[in-house]
């Protein structure tokens, strides 16, 4: 067994689908789960026990999602009741300490200054409180549409939307008191096409 109880991935058991789907479902899913992950746990190791623990449930009921094109759906609504799970469960930690946790900003998909731009973006995110920094995360960096975001976390659309709403405000406002600057300009935090969940 892992730390905190969760299984480690070399304990994983795959008995009801296919070696083959799993491994490529795993290589597809890894890195967007652990750092849906990272942005909820304390640190790194609780968030790869919580990724690993997500995929050790889907090695076991995976194989009753009909749809399989909810399967990324499936797999953050799943670690986000396991991390609510382990918030509960977990004597040592309380809520508001995981609110204030900053972990370093992860820099992906972009070069030079893009790059350290949307890094210090992901950061002031990730500065947010958990109500806010959840939703965030999930829209901007997973394009999760409302009603996906709304699935996983279990809360109305309406939520959602006022969350993330509130959100980018509290982003801005870090923004305007320390603006990314690039080529001699402000980068704006703009607030991406409205994803209904339709599309």
């Amino acid at each position: 067994m892992g730390v905190d109880g969760f299984v480690p991935a070399t304990e994983f058991i795959d008995t009801t689908m296919a070696s083959a789907e799993f491994e490529q479902i795993v290589d597809r899913y890894y890195g967007n789960l652990y750092r849906f992950a990272l942005s909820l746990a304390k640190t790194e190791e609780q968030a790869a026990d919580l990724t690993q623990q997500t995929f050790f449930i889907w090695a076991k009921k995976g194989h009753q999602l009909k749809d399989r094109t909810k399967v990324k759906s499936w797999l953050f609504t799943t670690l986000h009741r396991e991390f609510l799970k382990y918030i509960r469960r977990s004597s040592r930690m309380e809520i508001g300490e995981v609110a204030e946790y900053r972990p370093e900003a992860p820099t992906v998909g972009h070069d030079g200054e893009e790059k350290s731009d949307h890094a210090y973006l992901l950061g002031l995110i990730r500065e947010l409180d958990e109500a806010y920094r959840v939703p965030l995360m999930m829209f901007y960096t997973e394009d999760f549409s409302y009603k996906e975001i709304a699935k996983a976390l279990d809360i109305p659309i309406g939520t959602v939307m006022t969350r993330l709403s509130r959100g980018r405000n509290q982003v801005r406002e870090k923004l305007e008191k320390r603006p990314v600057t690039r080529g001699g300009k402000v980068v704006e935090f703009r607030e991406q096409k409205r994803r209904t969940g339709n599309e």
